[in-house]
Parts: C-alpha cells; sequence; structure tokens
C-alpha cells in the first residue's frame, strides 16, 4: 500500500469500512482526489459541511474571510455571500448572526445543490439563488446590504495547470476567473457600492499578487488590504462611506 502522511492514513483508516476498503480510498488519495472527497465532509467555522466534486474544498484562508467579515460587522441585518459554493460562508454567517438575513449566489446549478443540502444539514436559513453575483438578488436589497462577503474564482486561466494535482479536481470554473485572473473580483468591485448600505462593507478573498489591482478595482468605496496568517495579501476590506 502506498504511504500517504500519517494523518492522511488516520482519516481515511476513519472513514474506511465494509463498503469502501481502505485500498481503495488511499487508492483514490493517490490519484490526486481531495481527501475531503475522499471523506465527504469538510469543517468550516463553527459547521461541519458535505461537500464534493461540485464545490471547492473549503480551506483556512476562506475561513480566515469568515472570520475577518464576522468582525467587521457588529449586528448586521442584511448578509449577502457571492460565489457561495458549498454554502460555507453563507452559513456560517448565519451561524454567527442569526437574526441577519442572508442571500447567496451562484452560478453553478450543481455547487447549488450541494449548498441547499448543507441548508438541510444544518438547519440555517439560508436563501440561496442562481445566477451571476449581483444578478439573482432582489432588487429591494439595493442600498440595504450591511456585509458583502465573496470568495470568487482568482486564478489565471495561464495558473491553472500549476496548481496541486488534487486543487485541479475542483471545479475549474469556481477557481479560473479568466486570462488575468481579476475578472470577477473587478466585477465585485464595480457593483457593490450600489448594493451596500452607508457604511456597508464588502469583504473578498483575492490572490496574493492582486492587492493592489484589486484594491484599485473598487469604485465608491473606501479600501484596504488585509493579510492572511502566512502574511500574504488576501483580502480585499471596502467600506461605502
Amino acid at each position: 500500500m502506498a504511504q500517504l502522511p500519517p494523518h492522511e492514513m488516520a482519516r481515511l483508516e476513519a472513514v474506511a469500512g465494509p463498503d469502501r476498503s481502505l485500498e481503495e480510498l488511499v487508492a483514490r488519495r493517490e490519484a490526486g482526489e481531495p481527501l475531503q472527497y475522499i471523506e465527504g465532509t469538510a469543517a468550516f467555522g463553527p459547521l461541519e459541511l458535505m461537500v464534493d466534486e461540485r464545490v471547492l474544498v473549503p480551506r483556512p484562508e476562506t475561513e480566515g474571510l469568515y472570520e475577518l467579515a464576522a468582525r467587521m460587522v457588529r449586528s448586521p441585518e442584511l448578509i449577502v455571500d457571492l460565489c457561495t459554493g458549498s454554502g460555507a460562508l453563507a452559513l456560517a454567517l448565519k451561524k454567527r448572526f442569526p437574526a441577519a438575513s442572508v442571500f447567496a449566489t451562484d452560478t453553478s446549478e450543481d455547487a447549488l445543490a450541494v449548498a441547499k443540502a448543507n441548508k438541510e444539514r444544518t438547519g440555517l436559513d439560508v436563501t440561496f439563488a442562481h445566477g451571476d453575483l449581483f444578478d439573482p438578488l432582489p432588487q429591494s436589497l439595493i442600498g440595504e446590504v450591511d456585509l458583502i462577503a465573496a470568495n470568487p474564482p482568482y486564478v489565471a486561466e495561464s495558473q491553472f495547470s500549476l496548481l496541486p494535482a488534487d486543487v485541479r479536481r475542483e471545479p475549474k470554473e469556481a477557481l479560473v476567473a479568466g486570462p488575468t485572473g481579476l475578472e470577477v473580483i473587478q466585477r465585485i468591485g464595480d457593483s457593490a457600492a450600489k448594493w451596500l448600505r452607508p457604511g456597508g462593507v464588502l469583504v473578498c478573498e483575492i490572490g496574493e499578487r492582486q492587492g493592489v489591482s484589486a484594491s484599485s478595482s473598487v469604485r465608491d468605496l473606501s479600501s484596504v488590504i488585509r493579510r492572511d496568517l502566512t502574511g500574504r495579501d488576501r483580502y480585499l476590506v471596502a467600506v461605502k462611506p
């Protein structure tokens, strides 16, 4: 049997059973399948969520985005999560702020199926909508949103082949934004001010070399770049005056 890191072997042993032999699980991992897909779940903040090949695996950087977003607002009434994927951000923020109304959007119907399953799994009331960024949101939300959180695609097309093998097994459309990697971030920056109330906050995950470009992409908002736990530029934070 191939030698995986001890912590991975321990996790595979924990999920092996009569229907899934350890040898089969090790073979899947050695073939590049993300460990969380094999397990079927991933921890995110206060939640344990279902994940599979239809969604990205929640990462520590996005947990950092969740923690940062939660610190930027006190008692939000209205939260929007763009590019929701598995629903991780939306559901974790609803858990943190149970009185808030939370809306989440994604262009992938497959991803939204996972998000809705996680809604049922957690019992948290989030409204999931299919569509591009702000498009499926009710027009009544314009100018009323306290917090916009987003983990959009931000990998450049030319960089996809350089990603680790297990990352390349995740949905490409959730990773790659276009030729520059900034395409979706810029579109969020163009529209966020319209949806935020005065004092409302946008928190968006970005690539480690995108800080200057991301900061300059937001219109009518005061923006700063925050770093992740490794000291890399990772988060765009913008506030509507």
